[in-house]
């Protein structure tokens, strides 16, 4: 697939102070791209009236670059012990994206420049580890990798980690584009993991994105570039021959990987869920969506979320842990939430 290039840029003045952000002005200027100056990163928004469904394919359009302010990062369990945010959201138009949820109508790209006081952040939060291993995660409120092609922002933060003996890195993305990370020194302390799922899924839901094949691709590069590897098979979805998909699937990832008996190979499971917020946000964007959304159907979590009935989640949660213990018995599950 083609990599993300915006249709405007936003950026704001005290961008223009880092090397990254005059980079990007720079870059966009001479493209003879949209460019307009905003005072905060925070509130931006089309002049005009828009529907819910042009707001956000607006704003999946806009590329917007600022500074990051707060540098206290917060708790990402049971991913990493914390965020580690340079970028927001990502221009995939992921129909079930927890992200677009949250952010609500600011769903647009955006980078942060600052990327050395950030680093700097991590080494004071290392330190409050007190000689323990500290895990960062890269993922919890973007895909870096959507808009490394513009930043370099994921490999500096790479060749940042491979410093600090105590510091882990977790990068989640489902784009490929890894080529200008395989000569990186990252000494092991960055794990990359891909985020997969059936071709029905990723056809149906996960819109502006690489393709299965294009990802194992690159999870088979990354794992030749000796990076520990794993896989998050998110939403777990139990569609009409979802078990002929999820075997397949499994199937075909062992098949194309160099070395599926890898011991640091590792899979997350998340099961599909939503929000009483989310199924309004998905209907008013995706008014054909094929995601079922009927809450008399799910069980009731608390805080307004839905996921599977229990006999559901059960045989979801047992079919999955033994279709990946037949391919890749050597695999750690971490986690099925």
């Amino acid at each position: 697939m083609k990599k993300f290039y915006p249709k405007r840029l936003l950026i704001e003045k005290e961008a223009l102070k880092y090397p990254l952000g005059k980079k990007l002005e720079k870059k966009f200027l001479d493209d003879e791209l949209s460019v307009e100056y905003i005072k905060s990163h925070n509130r931006v928004g089309p002049e005009e009236q828009m529907s819910p469904l042009q707001l956000f394919n607006w704003a999946k359009e806009t590329l917007v670059v600022g500074v990051k302010k707060t540098l206290n990062f917060k708790s990402c369990q049971p991913s990493a012990d914390y965020r580690l945010v340079t970028t927001t959201s990502c221009p995939g138009k992921c129909e079930y994206c927890y992200l677009s949820t949250n952010l609500g109508s600011a769903v647009y790209p955006r980078i942060y420049v600052n990327i050395k006081e950030i680093l700097k952040a991590v080494k004071k939060h290392i330190r409050k580890g007190r000689g323990e291993i500290v895990t960062f995660e890269a993922s919890s409120s973007s895909d870096p990798l959507a808009v490394e092609h513009l930043t370099d922002s994921l490999r500096q933060t790479i060749e940042y980690f491979a410093t600090q003996p105590k510091g882990r890195l977790r990068v989640v993305t489902k784009f490929g584009f890894v080529d200008n990370l395989l000569d990186v020194n990252h000494q092991g302390r960055t794990k990359f993991r891909f985020s997969i799922n059936p071709e029905y899924i990723i056809k149906n839901f996960e819109h502006g994105t690489s393709s299965l094949a294009e990802r194992i691709a690159a999870a088979a590069k990354i794992q030749k570039a000796d990076y520990p590897l794993g896989f998050i098979i998110a939403p777990l979805i139990m569609y009409p021959e979802w078990k002929e998909g999820y075997e397949e699937l499994l199937t075909t990832l062992k098949d194309k990987l160099d070395n599926p008996q890898d011991q640091r190979l590792s899979f997350e499971l998340i099961q599909y869920r939503f929000s009483t917020r989310a199924k309004r946000l998905i209907e008013a964007r995706f008014p054909n969506t094929k995601l079922k959304l009927n809450k008399e159907d799910y069980h009731h979590k608390g805080f307004g979320k839905y996921v599977y009935p229990k006999d559901q989640e059960e045989e979801l949660k047992s079919f999955m842990e033994e279709r990946i213990k037949e391919n890749f018995p050597q695999a750690e599950i971490e986690y099925f939430v």
